[in-house]
């Protein structure tokens, strides 16, 4: 190996360990702060079982299979093969489903409805993360100093209030001591899980499966139960996936193996150890197993390993969000830039609004992370299901995998995901619910609006005529052309803009150049740059400009039409050209493929969506908005 090649290997091995430290707070924040609830879930929670000796071993052969199985084999070995060009997540698998053709109307929307509820449960996911994880971290507070029990709630709020108030800064430079602060945290857990496995070394026979099989022999149905705590052990997994993007796979494989691996072990087999010895530690082996010395440090570690975690979900939020808007899902929303750098790295003030009062209230309603752990669970197995199900039909539909391959794989992952869904059912009353109803409106949001935005566009488009007719009449009319340059805004790449022929209607004139300029996104996550732009003369001044967009990037109109400056005489400053915009005053009647009360909602949200001039990044005083009035 030549000295520049042994350099590359260097930097490459250099750049994989950096990107693996980064991983380590983004992608496994979640999964990390686990240890904190998960285990005092299974045996003090509302369905919890005796800390035997028996039983203790039992969930923790459960504990160490479960996360072996869901997240190495399905998700790690699997499931992160199945990327939108280097992307995850499931609107990402949704992507890559869609241009697919899959066989059957039905089963396509079928597909699609599955995969916007799926993506709907993240932002369940992302309420309760902030809420649980940081609730957890303040209730070691009841363990070092049970006067204090009384400031937990307080304490949980005054935290997650800054939390949110500091999301319009940027996560760049927090970002930068994310990854540190959760190595240390991982280290100090697997220390304290170590310190309890050395007084119990036999806690390490738990390993062997058999304890796990005969811990459902011997308790029945009452395990079922039991395992709607187990699940609370991969929350965050799905993060793997949907961050792969970011971090890639080898990195987010090296950070999992090398270092959260270990440490959950270690810890989770820790509180196993102390239980053993004292059962009376059920009400929060966490911060039982730790010296009393090392009590209030452990707290503000947890703390700030917490905020990690929800940092992590919220941003997560504000990606999901964006890419349901380009794909059509969801209207325009406010996207502000906080990097100049890192283009992921974006902030939307109406998502984090949502998230904000959602995390305040669940903690002032539900009060313990115990009363929470019940709704927590039931958002992630219900996510884990949906991405099984679709990760089939890609396996089937993309890589052309024989059925019984891929239906053997699929019931192998629903093997283990079924009971745990069913086991979150039973504790649906007491507070699962919450995740499902925020699932449930938010996809009739979705839904509703990507329904809404069909009928609308085909109601648009049978007001429209051909282009080769249009420009024939305008050539042969004498209409009056002035100077300048006018830009009409359309989502119709054939025929002519209704915006356009609205003004040609009202104004009796048009300028000497025309710009037809459309945006599409595509069903991947970025456009190259060569590819970016389309521009076509259609001749007598008339020009269609087409601008395509992945659905991880946010289309800037001033910049896309620079790439066109200058070709046919075109002039795009912005100080003498014109953009028209059409805005649609929607009058419901639900006569056309909704009932009445979505057409209502779609009005609602098309009313509130935020305006094209400011998503764009179009200069407000360059714009002129003709309203029109349409039935739907």
């Amino acid at each position: 190996m030549s000295q520049n090649q042994e350099t590359a290997s260097h930097n490459d091995r250099k750049q994989r360990y950096a990107l693996a430290l980064g991983a380590l707070g983004v992608v496994f924040g979640d999964i990390g702060t686990s240890p904190l609830y998960a285990m005092k879930e299974a045996f003090a929670g509302p369905h919890s079982i005796v800390a035997s000796p028996a039983n203790v071993l039992g969930v923790l052969s459960i504990i160490f299979w479960v996360l072996i199985f869901v997240v190495v084999i399905k998700y790690l070995t699997f499931i992160m093969r199945a990327d939108n060009r280097g992307e995850g997540g499931i609107l990402a698998l949704l992507a890559i489903l869609t241009p697919l053709g899959v066989p059957t109307l039905r089963r396509r929307s079928m597909l699609i409805a599955l995969g916007l509820f799926g993506s709907a449960l993240l932002y369940g996911d992302g309420v309760i993360t902030p809420a649980i994880s940081v609730l957890s971290a303040v209730e070691g507070l009841e363990v070092a100093t049970p006067a204090l029990s009384h400031f937990v709630v307080p304490i949980t709020i005054a935290i997650l209030i800054p939390l949110f108030l500091f999301q319009n800064r940027g996560t760049g430079r927090v970002g930068a001591i994310f990854g540190p602060i959760t190595l240390i945290w991982f280290i100090t857990i697997a220390a304290t899980g170590l310190t309890g496995i050395i007084k119990h070394p036999q806690v390490i026979a738990a390993i062997n499966p058999f304890y796990a099989v005969g811990f459902f022999i011997e308790n029945g149905i009452v395990s079922l139960l039991v395992l709607g705590s187990v699940v609370l052990v991969v929350t965050g997994a799905e993060a793997l996936y949907a961050d792969m993007g970011h971090f890639g796979v080898k990195p987010i494989r090296l950070g999992w193996y090398a270092v959260v691996l270990p440490a959950l072990t270690l810890n989770y087999f820790g509180q196993g150890a102390l239980l053993l010895s004292h059962p009376e530690a059920i009400q929060n082996p966490f911060y039982e197993l730790v010296p009393s010395w090392g009590l209030y440090p452990m707290i503000c570690l947890a703390t700030l390993a917490t905020v990690v975690a929800s940092q992590a979900l919220i941003s997560g939020s504000f990606s999901l969000t964006r890419q349901a808007v380009q794909l059509g899902y969801l209207p325009r929303v406010t996207i502000g830039h906080t990097s100049e750098v890192t283009e992921g790295q974006i902030y939307i003030p109406e998502v984090n609004a949502f998230l904000m009062v959602a995390c305040i209230a669940l903690v002032l309603f539900f009060q313990k992370s115990s009363n929470l752990a019940a709704a927590y669970g039931m958002a992630v197995v219900g996510t884990m299901i949906i991405t099984t199900i679709l990760f089939y039909y890609v396996a089937r539909e993309k890589w052309k995998w024989s059925n019984p391959l891929a239906a053997s794989l699929m019931a192998l992952f629903l093997l283990i995901e079924i009971p745990f869904f069913l086991a979150n059912l039973i504790k649906f009353i007491h507070g699962g619910w919450f995740p499902v109803v925020v699932a449930a409106v938010i996809y009739t949001f979705m839904s509703t609006w990507k329904k809404g935005r069909k009928l609308l566009s085909e109601s648009m488009d049978s007001r429209s005529m051909p282009m080769d007719l249009f420009l024939r009449d305008t050539s042969i009319s004498g209409i009056e052309r002035v100077p300048g340059t006018a830009v009409f805004m359309t989502g119709n790449l054939e025929g002519v803009p209704t915006v356009l022929l609205h003004h040609l209607k009202h104004n009796k004139v048009l300028h000497k150049k025309v710009v037809l300029l459309s945006i599409l996104t595509e069903e991947i996550p970025k456009v190259d740059p060569s590819e970016r732009l389309q521009f076509k003369a259609l001749g007598t001044g008339f020009f269609r400009i087409t601008g395509r967009y992945g659905f991880m990037e946010t289309p800037n109109i001033p910049e896309l039409l620079e790439g066109c400056k200058g070709q046919e005489g075109l002039d795009f400053r912005m100080a003498v050209t014109t953009f028209y915009l059409g805005r649609e005053t929607l009058i419901a009647r639900g006569k056309k493929g909704m009932p009445r009360w979505r057409m209502k909602l779609f009005a609602f949200m098309s009313r509130n969506a935020l305006d094209a001039t400011a998503f764009f990044g179009i200069p407000p005083g360059r714009v002129v908005e003709l309203g029109m009035q349409v039935e739907l």
